[in-house]
């Protein structure tokens, strides 16, 4: 160890090391401008950013959790990982451990055990913050329950720009980890760009000034260019999140001495990189060294043997095979468990139960039945139960820890969901209603949908997302939507939509066992059959292990051979309240209509939709939301494509009509929803056809 009057010491060995992948993370960067053509794809580098990501990649344990962000080469580097590993990326070779080729460079994903675990990232700036908070609220919850096996005090990083602490899902995140005093580091780098606009146009504050608003969230600022003053800022940080299992920001003031990405330079627009270039962390770190009796000759070679190894490391990344396009379709989901409809439908001597009763007892089932589930989202804790009661008794059965309320978060209660998954936890969410889905799609579509597929199937997110929706009764525009189509159009998701008791609690548990996301539909006006009509919608309740597995349509009614022989009859192919409104139309045409439930809208059960088209060479698509580009009339379009030679008419559809919203009077509610009577004249035409 040599001497140092400095303030605070660092072990000789962590020094050159330091210093050794500060030139590395410098000849990558030049390497990668010397080839920028063969670098085709849009990348940026940590240059100016060395410091303080090497601070802290050199003082992570394997049993830590990390999520880097786009630039964050060199905090990489310091976790361990190599740099062929980031060249692979780099070129989207087929060896790139993180994502197989499919994602840009440092956007890593790892569970090797060698390394900090990384989940999937993305190139959204500050969307990772939600997921990452959520793994530190699965850390805590583990810790609470005693889950923890090894009893290693994990600290969960996450790293943003300081341009992206502008956006409103940071909030989001920091209130939470402020509440419930979450172990997570939040490493905010500030080098007052983002892209072209510099910090003075675009916020009032810095994020350290920020932070300071979040009663609970401690707060640093350091000089990130500065790897001594940044090492003993991490260390202070990562020791005190171990010890108090709370978090903190830390706001590390760093030069931007690359371009902001290979495909946006720094020459077009700054005028300020002399300024910046003063601040080089490699200048800074070298003139220490040498201070402090680090011998000229030393660094020198250092600097020269890393630039060799760099350049021939990038000469065989290149080398590297591209993917197969044979893998394209692999890892858009994990294989799911269920693949068999299992236990008993209809116990003898069941009671038959409300669909939102079915609902509760599957949840206090899985609750009872698996440790590492837990349930939250807005009003469902203890104090109400949730608004439709369908989480009554729950928080007072297995307790505030497991069943508990959140703030009007949707982003939050979604994306959370992704770091929960991640550390082996079992999160179901609720968003209250259909109408309010909107603020969690960001997190829906840019992380978790993508998250299995980018981190080449590491990564599935198991998570049920629990959504009341659809209308009656004079709900209104906020409260009364079917959004189904909306989120059907977003690969990686499953979306269920049961219509009875017996299907809620079959299809519910079989969602929960399902190790990616899930999005359960509840339709309101089955809850408790109140909706004339809808009276079959209560059923015995299944048993306890009663699954069904996704992606297989039931047959709610079959219509008489009589007038199949004839062929005087209809498929009707729907879901939820759909399913009501038909068998109430049908009594009009007596054995002369089969109704299809198809509970599953992804996957969708296109077998026995195509068996029913070509069996009855009329059919009819019917949805509740409106018609106008839906789900229902894609639908048609592939029924039309797949059995045209069977149709003896062309696929018909009915919807709700082309408005915005759900109207709150009750009359122009009814007239804007499809109801028995607007079926029943949409079957008789086909029947007449």
């Amino acid at each position: 160890m040599l001497e140092t009057e400095a303030p605070f010491k660092i072990d000789e060995k962590v020094l050159l090391k330091a210093y050794e992948l500060m030139q590395k993370i410098k000849a990558m960067a030049e390497t990668y401008e010397k080839h920028r053509y063969t670098c085709k794809y849009v990348h940026a580098t940590a240059r100016g950013h060395e410091a303080i990501q090497l601070a802290l990649g050199l003082q992570l344990k394997s049993y830590d959790y990390v999520s880097p962000y786009y630039r964050d080469d060199a905090l990489l580097l310091g976790a361990g990982f190599e740099a062929y590993s980031l060249m692979l990326q780099l070129l989207a070779k087929a060896d790139d451990p993180f994502t197989a080729g499919r994602a840009y460079y440092s956007h890593p994903s790892s569970k090797d055990e060698r390394y900090p675990k990384i989940i999937q990232q993305s190139s959204a700036t500050g969307m990772q913050v939600i997921p990452t908070t959520g793994i530190a609220q699965g850390i805590q919850y583990k810790e609470q329950q005693g889950l923890v096996e090894n009893g290693a005090k994990t600290v969960v990083v996450c790293s943003l720009g300081d341009g992206s602490v502008t956006e409103g899902e940071i909030s989001e995140a920091w209130q939470f980890a402020a509440l419930k005093q979450l172990p997570i580091l939040y490493l905010v780098q500030d080098n007052d760009w983002g892209i072209s606009a510099t910090g003075e146009e675009t916020r009032s504050m810095n994020a350290y000034e920020y932070a300071g608003g979040f009663k609970g969230l401690k707060r640093i600022s350091v000089d990130g260019s500065d790897f001594f003053a940044s090492y003993e800022a991490v260390q202070k940080c990562m020791n005190h999140i171990r010890e108090h299992r709370s978090p903190i920001v830390l706001h590390a003031t760093v030069p931007l001495l690359g371009h902001h990405t290979s495909g946006v330079r720094k020459e077009w627009y700054r005028d300020d990189l002399e300024e910046h270039a003063l601040q080089d962390p490699i200048v800074k770190l070298h003139q220490q060294l040498v201070e402090l009796g680090f011998d000229e000759h030393t660094l020198s070679k250092i600097e020269k043997q890393v630039f060799i190894e760099i350049e021939e490391t990038f000469e065989k990344s290149e080398m590297a095979a591209n993917p197969d396009p044979e893998t394209l379709l692999e890892h858009v989901y994990a294989p799911t468990p269920v693949t068999k409809e299992k236990g008993e439908r209809s116990p003898e001597g069941g009671r038959k139960v409300l669909m939102v009763d079915a609902a509760l007892y599957a949840m206090d089932e899985i609750l009872r039945t698996y440790p590492e589930a837990l349930f939250y989202g807005q009003d469902v804790g203890g104090r109400l139960g949730g608004v439709f009661r369908e989480a009554a008794t729950l928080a007072q059965k297995y307790g505030d820890e497991r069943v508990f309320n959140t703030a009007i978060q949707e982003a939050y209660i979604v994306g959370s969901t992704s770091g929960m998954s991640a550390v082996g936890l079992k999160p179901i969410v609720e968003i209250q209603f259909a109408d309010y889905f909107w603020p969690s799609m960001n997190q829906l579509v840019t992380e978790i949908a993508k998250s299995c597929y980018l981190s080449a199937g590491k990564f599935p997110v198991q998570t049920l997302i629990r959504v009341p929706a659809g209308a009656y009764g004079g709900g209104g525009p906020y409260h009364s939507a079917c959004i189904e189509s909306s989120i059907l159009n977003i690969p990686g998701i499953k979306i269920v939509f049961p219509s009875n008791a017996a299907d809620m609690k079959g299809l519910l548990k079989a969602a929960f066992l399902d190790p990616n996301p899930v999005v359960l539909f509840e339709h309101k006006g089955l809850y408790w059959s109140k909706v004339m009509g809808t009276a079959d919608a209560k059923t015995i309740e299944p048993s306890e292990d009663y699954v069904i597995p996704l992606g297989k349509a039931r047959i709610a009614q079959s219509a008489s051979e009589e007038q199949l022989k004839r062929g005087n009859t209809v498929a009707v192919i729907t879901y939820g309240m759909g399913v009501y409104w038909a068998k109430t139309a049908s009594k009009k045409f007596e054995g002369s209509v089969e109704i299809i439930d198809l509970r599953t809208l992804k996957p969708l059960d296109e077998e026995m939709i195509f068996a029913a088209a070509k069996k009855h060479n009329k059919v009819l698509v019917l949805t509740e939301e409106p018609l106008e580009n839906s789900f229902a009339e894609s639908l048609a379009g592939r029924i039309s494509q797949q059995c045209f030679t069977y149709l003896d008419a062309p696929v018909a559809t009915l919807g709700a009509a082309n408005v915005p919203a759900v109207p709150m009077n009750t009359v122009l509610e009814q007239a804007m929803l499809p109801n028995a009577k607007k079926v029943a004249k949409a079957i008789g035409e086909l029947l007449d056809w």
